[in-house]
């Protein structure tokens, strides 16, 4: 299994609580490194969807297949891939390491509960209501020091993340410093 991991490429995961800009910056990512994404809320089961447009917080057991599912998918891509996802527990990205059998980093984007509720409360059409923002900051287990982790702050504008991203991930040799 360990040479496997090694031979296949990195996927980098944007991780963190809802609001906090996961497309987005996942999105700007993949269109500058010219990788694809795959947006984590598009593998929740219906069943998952429905209860958390009702304002009802998600289980482990709710999340268990999702995560498989996303693991699965990041197993399956045929090269480097960048993942939209909350990954908000450690257990959450270890099930993700496990199912993707290759390196994967963590791109947290962090924000104040302030700056989340902001950008919850004047997004359109998403399935997951401002209410759940206190539920997703009680389960969130920041990434400690010993995770594959880069830690980047969204306070700043869109543009400036993803430079700060890009050279965070250059830095640490994922990409190439030009992307």
């Amino acid at each position: 299994m360990e040479a496997a991991t090694q031979a296949q490429p990195p996927a980098i995961i944007v991780m963190g609580v809802s609001g906090s800009g996961k497309t987005v910056v996942g999105e700007a990512l993949a269109e500058r490194l010219g990788l694809p994404l795959l947006e984590g809320d598009t593998f929740h089961p219906a069943a998952n969807v429905k209860k958390m447009s009702s304002g009802v917080p998600l289980t482990d057991a709710d999340r268990w297949p999702w995560l498989d599912a996303i693991g699965r998918a990041i197993h399956d891509a045929p090269g480097p891939v960048i993942v939209a996802c909350s990954a908000l527990r450690r257990a959450y990205r270890e099930r993700l390491e496990a199912g993707a059998g290759r390196p994967i980093l963590f791109l947290f984007l962090d924000a104040s509960k302030e700056t989340l509720a902001s950008r919850i409360g004047d997004r359109k059409g998403h399935f997951m209501p401002p209410s759940l923002l206190d539920s997703q900051l009680a389960t969130l287990e920041p990434p400690g020091p010993d995770e594959p982790v880069i830690r980047i702050s969204v306070e700043p504008s869109v543009k400036d993340v993803v430079e700060a991203a890009l050279a965070a991930l250059a830095k640490h040799g994922v990409v190439p410093a030009r992307a």
